[in-house]
C-alpha cells in the first residue's frame, strides 16, 4: 500500500463517512470469526454514499486494495489483516414491493445489503404470498453476495428470480444495469464472477403469487433441514467446495475418512463433511491448511479436484 494513497483517501472519506473506522478486526464481521484487522472500513448509509466512496477510491487511490462485504458468510480474511478499504453494505437495507400485475407478478427491488433470510420472510408477510425465495430462507448472506455467486439450495437459485441488477463499473465510474440475459448466470457463477471489480448495488426480482401456507411450509422444511444437517452451532462459512460434476463434495470428503479431521482450531464438521468449522480458536491459516489437506486427499483418492467456493481475501 502506498502511504500517500492511503492518506489521501482517508482524508477524503473523513469528509463524507461518519462510519469510518481504522484497524477494524474482520473476525467481528465474518461468520468464520477469524481474520486480522482492516486498515479502513466504512458502512455507507445509502447507495449514493456507496457510489461516492467507490468513485473516490477509483480517483484517489485505485491501487489500494478494496473489498465490498455483505454478511461475511462466504469469505476468509487473512490473519495478517487487510491492508486496504473494506466497505460494509449492512446499512443498505431498503426493499420495495410493487403491486401485483394482471398476471399476479410482483416486482421487488432490494438493496445489496438486504438479508436473504429477511427478504424471504418478507415475501410471506403482510398478506403476501410470493414464491421463489423459499430456498434462501436460512442462508446467512446478503442480496449482493447472493447475486454475485448465484446462491442456491434445495433446488432453487437466484437466477430463478432475478430480473435485473444495478451495479457500479469503476472503469467508467458509472452505475449500469444488466438484465437477466446479460448476467451470465450458471452454477455458482454470474457476470460479477467474471468482473470482480463490478459492485452490485441493488437487484430487481420478479416473483409470482402462490399458496401462502405452502410457501411457509416449504421454508420451514428447508430451515429444519439446515438445522439437522448443517453445523449452525459453530462458526463456519457455509459449503466450502463447489459441487463437482456428478458428485457431492461432502460425500467425497466423508468417504475419505475426513469427518472430524482437525488442524489447529479448525475441523471438518462431524455433522456435514462439506463444512469446515471454527472450534473456537481457529486461525485463517488453520482453515486454509485444512482446505488444502481436504483437496489433496480427495484428489488422491478419487482424482477429483475440489474447487473452493469460499472467497479468500488478502491484500496481495
Amino acid at each position: 500500500m502506498r502511504l500517500i494513497d492511503y492518506t489521501l483517501l482517508l482524508d477524503a472519506l473523513r469528509d463524507i463517512c461518519p462510519s469510518l473506522k481504522l484497524n477494524e478486526p474482520m473476525s467481528s464481521h465474518t461468520t468464520f470469526r477469524v481474520g486480522g484487522v482492516a486498515a479502513m472500513t466504512v458502512a455507507p448509509e445509502s447507495i449514493d454514499e456507496l457510489v461516492s466512496i467507490l468513485t473516490l477510491h477509483k480517483e484517489i487511490a485505485p491501487s489500494l486494495p478494496l473489498c465490498v462485504l455483505g454478511k461475511g458468510s462466504n469469505v476468509l480474511f487473512d490473519d495478517e489483516g487487510y491492508d486496504g478499504l473494506v466497505i460494509f453494505t449492512s446499512e443498505l437495507q431498503n426493499v420495495s414491493f410493487s403491486k401485483p400485475d394482471e398476471q399476479d407478478v410482483t416486482t421487488i427491488t432490494a438493496e445489496c445489503g438486504v438479508s436473504l433470510t429477511l427478504l424471504a420472510r418478507q415475501c410471506v408477510a403482510e398478506n403476501r404470498a410470493l414464491r421463489g425465495l423459499e430456498f434462501a430462507f436460512g442462508i446467512p448472506g446478503s442480496i449482493g453476495g447472493a447475486v454475485v455467486m448465484n446462491a442456491g439450495a434445495y433446488g432453487g437459485e437466484m437466477s430463478d428470480v432475478v430480473f435485473s441488477v444495478d451495479y457500479y463499473d469503476p472503469a467508467i465510474e458509472a452505475v449500469c444495469t444488466a438484465e437477466a440475459d446479460a448476467l451470465r448466470f450458471s452454477y455458482r457463477h454470474s457476470l460479477f464472477s467474471e468482473h470482480p471489480d463490478y459492485v452490485v448495488l441493488r437487484a430487481t426480482l420478479v416473483m409470482a403469487q402462490d399458496d401462502r401456507e405452502l410457501i411457509i411450509s416449504e421454508m420451514s422444511k428447508n430451515m429444519t433441514s439446515r438445522r439437522l444437517k448443517q453445523p449452525l452451532e459453530l462458526p463456519n462459512a457455509g459449503s466450502v467446495f463447489k459441487r463437482p460434476e456428478g458428485h457431492f463434495a461432502g460425500k467425497l470428503i466423508e468417504d475419505s475418512g475426513l469427518k472430524g479431521y482437525t488442524i489447529g482450531g479448525a475441523s471438518v464438521s462431524e455433522k456435514h463433511a462439506g463444512f469446515i468449522v471454527n472450534n473456537g480458536n481457529a486461525t485463517a491459516s488453520d482453515i486454509k491448511a485444512l482446505i488444502e489437506h481436504v483437496r489433496h486427499v480427495v484428489k488422491f483418492n478419487y482424482g477429483i479436484e475440489l474447487e473452493c467456493e469460499i472467497k479468500m481475501i488478502s491484500s496481495n
